[in-house]
């Protein structure tokens, strides 16, 4: 299997190691902390949420990485970025423990949510460290190859910590066990802070420090930067159309998520069952999960052998049919194959769409056009949760809405299709070979 190939040779070096020891540490604790608000926010049983109060919870979580997505760049070239993954995760913990002593209290107030949003604020410059870091701690040549492993890995790690934390509220049932999760998660920070601590100083860069420029002048070179890639884009059709067809894909997941939350807690189980209902909806994110692995293994073999607009068009059909098939069933079983289905179609899509994007825009104009991108991915699905908010029930179950979601991943497809058919591009894999 070429990923696990990839990861073991890149593991083999110390400092790409301790970076991606960090990585993987944050991330699973992730994974602890949104179990936790997800069994606080939504699975109380004291609570019954309908899709505003979901979509309250998607924004709070994904509204920093809209925000602040582009200008942290700013503070990453001014400042050490090893200090920053040590001070970013010891800061992040304040919150997050701050958190733990608000679920401890049974405290749903808007404390809450601004406490969740300085954390994923902090979050937000924690990933585009890892980023920026990652050039330092690899070969020139196996950049994009570290570049296609480890923000897989991540992902993976999330979604272990997802399940071990919904192990670990299964066998300690109990309202403590919530405040008991966000302090795992506590911990896993501080333990990322410490692993960051053990590389050098300077070892991460930046190599030189940022030209004497204040900071509100780069902080308004980012706003020009933003219009100058969305003007390069589009006299860049291939990398736009790329950017429309992931915006419509994360669009009509986002949906798709919202009332999947629904049927989980308001349909298959009774409002005192929150706990077993956040329990077999982690196996659902499990199925997503494994979709996301299946698409680091099966897009490159795709990818080689059709051109990656192509593949696209598959993965969104396959998402369509899906969504009729077995997702109109609204039984468990069923979104569970959905879940997996739609996992492997996001993830395939998002690494064909980089990949069209790295080479479809010039390299002058590469760090604002993935600037563009982060913004439009996290913006989209927060307008899904807002939309599914106004249509979808609160028990989730909408044959209108399901019919709705496969007709957009159709019109989706075939919008693509038409435009791709003009495009010169030869097959491609988009991790490259084992050497």
């Amino acid at each position: 299997m070429r990923f696990v190939a990839a990861l073991r040779h890149l593991l083999r070096q110390r400092w790409f190691r301790r970076l991606f020891a960090v990585r993987v540490t944050g991330q699973f604790a992730d994974g602890f902390l949104q179990i936790a608000l997800a069994s606080f926010v939504l699975f109380s049983p004291e609570r019954q949420p309908d899709a505003p109060a979901i979509a309250l919870a998607l924004t709070a979580v994904l509204l920093p990485y809209s925000v602040l997505g582009p200008f942290v760049g700013v503070f990453l070239d001014r400042w050490s970025r090893r200090q920053i993954l040590v001070v970013a995760n010891l800061l992040r913990a304040l919150p997050v423990t701050a958190v733990a002593v608000e679920v401890a209290l049974d405290r749903t107030s808007a404390d809450l949510f601004v406490l969740i949003l300085l954390a994923m604020s902090v979050n937000r410059f924690l990933l585009a460290g890892l980023s920026a870091s990652l050039p330092h701690v690899v070969e020139p040549e196996e950049l994009v190859l570290a570049n296609s492993v480890t923000p897989t890995t991540g992902t993976l790690a999330f979604f272990a910590g997802l399940g071990c934390a919904t192990l670990l509220r299964a066998g300690l049932p109990g309202r403590s066990t919530d405040a008991l999760i966000v302090l795992i998660a506590v911990i896993g920070y501080v333990a990322a802070a410490g692993l960051a601590a053990r590389m050098p100083r300077d070892l991460l860069g930046p190599d030189r420090l940022a030209d004497s420029e204040t900071v509100p002048a780069a902080l308004h070179d980012v706003v020009r930067g933003l219009r100058d890639g969305l003007q390069h884009l589009h006299e860049r059709p291939i990398a736009a159309r790329a950017l429309a067809v992931v915006a419509a894909h994360r669009f009509l997941y986002g949906i798709w998520m919202v009332l999947t939350v629904l049927l989980y807690r308001n349909t298959f189980y009774a409002p005192r069952q929150s706990g077993a209902a956040l329990n077999a909806l982690g196996v659902a994110l499990a199925a997503a999960g494994v979709g996301f692995l299946l698409a680091a293994i099966l897009t490159p073999v795709a990818t080689s052998r059709l051109m990656p607009q192509r593949w696209i068009v598959v993965l969104l059909l396959g998402a369509a049919v899906a969504m009729v098939l077995p997702g109109s069933l609204f039984a468990q079983p069923a979104m569970v194959a959905t879940a997996l289905v739609l996992g492997l179609s996001a993830q395939s899509v998002k690494i064909c769409v980089d990949t069209l994007v790295q080479t479809g825009v010039e390299d002058d104009f590469r760090g604002r056009v993935f600037a563009v991108y982060d913004v439009l991915f996290n913006v989209m699905f927060i307008a899904a949760a807002a939309v599914g908010a106004l249509i979808v029930p609160a028990d989730g179950r909408s044959y209108l809405v399901v019919g709705l979601l496969a007709a957009g991943y159709a019109v989706a497809a075939g919008w693509y299709q038409t435009r791709a058919a003009t495009q010169s591009m030869s097959p491609v894999s988009v991790l490259p070979r084992e050497r």
